[in-house]
């Protein structure tokens, strides 16, 4: 797809058509409107492919304003970067504005509004989200900045989640012998209570700075080295932290987590939360009907259990009409699951899906005599969590367990599909 393919019939004030095709990714990253090698502007997206056709809607005007309009009459390029996350897409995009300085960002709103987090120069470092204007306060102590971020909503969200992998100090005084509201709930890794040391508390720091300078896949390495260290000097508390951290940015690579804003985290911050219950969530995948699989993904008093994660390659797929057919490849696959015995019956069955996917699961689950609990999460056209149906009691009780365990299955499945694909290609 060109820019100007967006529309059938774009005015003369939007791009003029190319050669060039685009096929934009229906998945988070950012992307540049160019003109020739020129950036003219650079934005995120949880959904590349929905957010760039939004451009070339109708009601441009009315929803983004004359200048951006200007400035897709003077684009005649268009790239992108996928992420793993809306929040590294967060981080990409201030990354790149900072290092571009596109003029239709920079119009966008004066430098100084823009909004940046900071790591201050101290020995108990605090971290802090400022607007441009106050970056150099002369009263302001030293510190390293990050940004520009465009959208102090997204920032404070993104924050947020990211404190509950890595806590960090922002208002409290240290070692005053009070646990401040941050601490109570996790936030804080005890810098006001003096139960975390200088060094250790350096090393969050670090970590911080790393994710903020966009070193993501750096982290994750040196997270596992750090751990396989622990654990060999038999160090397993301090192994087991590094391990949940681990666990959290792998997850927060799925969107649909983004969108809970991070609830799902909390399951791995406060154990003490982990319910005893075995729930099984599935999912389907396939490219029009090609290389269809199914996935189970476990989670077991209160954590996932990928040693018990099963794939299925659908049977039916091999009737084109079937292998698109959502509800029969789920059928399938909840059939097949019953026929092992020897797994652990669950507490709770989660199918991506809707109303009919749920009916469908507890059709087949009270054929075969059993009262099981069927749950379905309803996703809306960016893949976020927009409902989830079933049983309010257990919805309620098992909440963030049921976001976590869909969004797993979706990647878990996902993961085997592509590599179906690959090995077809090869």
């Amino acid at each position: 797809m060109n820019i100007g393919d967006f529309r059938q019939n774009p005015p003369a004030d939007r791009p003029k058509r190319t050669s060039k095709k685009y096929n934009l990714p229906d998945k988070p990253g950012i992307y540049q409107f160019k003109k020739g090698r020129q950036i003219l502007y650079i934005g995120k997206a949880t959904s590349l492919r929905d957010r760039v056709r939004s451009y070339f809607a109708g009601d441009l005007v009315e929803s983004r304003g004359p200048r951006l309009i200007k400035m897709l009459a003077e684009a005649n390029d268009l790239s992108w970067q996928e992420t793993d996350s809306v929040l590294e897409a967060l981080i990409l995009e201030s990354t790149l504005i900072k290092k571009h300085q596109p003029k239709y960002n920079a119009r966008e709103k004066d430098d100084k509004s823009f909004n940046y987090i900071i790591i201050t120069k101290e020995k108990w470092p605090r971290v802090l989200i400022v607007r441009g204007r106050d970056l150099n306060v002369r009263h302001r102590v030293a510190h390293i900045s990050y940004g520009p971020f465009t959208s102090g909503k997204d920032l404070k969200i993104a924050l947020n989640l990211i404190r509950k992998i890595f806590p960090f100090r922002d208002k409290c005084l240290p070692d005053s012998n009070k646990g401040c509201f941050n601490y109570q709930l996790g936030l804080c890794p005890g810098v006001c209570t003096g139960e975390i040391s200088a060094k250790d508390y350096q090393k969050i720091i670090s970590r911080l700075k790393m994710f903020f300078s966009g070193q993501s896949k750096k982290l994750r390495a040196k997270l596992k080295q750090e751990m396989m260290a622990l654990a060999k000097k038999q160090e397993f508390e301090k192994a087991d932290v590094l391990k949940r951290q681990l666990f959290a940015l792998d997850h927060i690579r799925d969107v649909a987590l983004i969108g809970a804003r991070g609830e799902v985290i909390d399951s791995f911050q406060n154990p003490s939360s982990r319910v005893q219950v075995r729930i099984e969530a599935y999912d389907i995948a396939h490219l029009s009907g090609t290389n269809t699989v199914g996935g189970m993904v476990v989670w077991q008093d209160g954590e996932l259990t990928p040693t018990e994660y099963r794939r299925f390659k659908i049977i039916g797929a091999k009737d084109k009409k079937v292998a698109i057919d959502d509800l029969a490849n789920l059928a399938e696959i909840l059939t097949r699951r019953l026929i092992h015995k020897e797994w652990p019956l669950p507490d709770v069955i989660v199918v991506d899906g809707d109303e009919r996917q749920r009916q469908v699961a507890e059709k087949i689950f009270q054929s075969a005599g059993l009262e099981i609990k069927i749950i379905a999460v309803t996703k809306d056209r960016h893949h976020q969590m927009a409902k989830i149906l079933g049983d309010s009691a257990t919805i309620g009780d098992y909440h963030s367990a049921i976001v976590l365990i869909n969004a797993e299955a979706h990647r878990y499945t996902l993961s085997f599909h592509r590599k179906l694909r690959r090995q077809m290609l090869k």
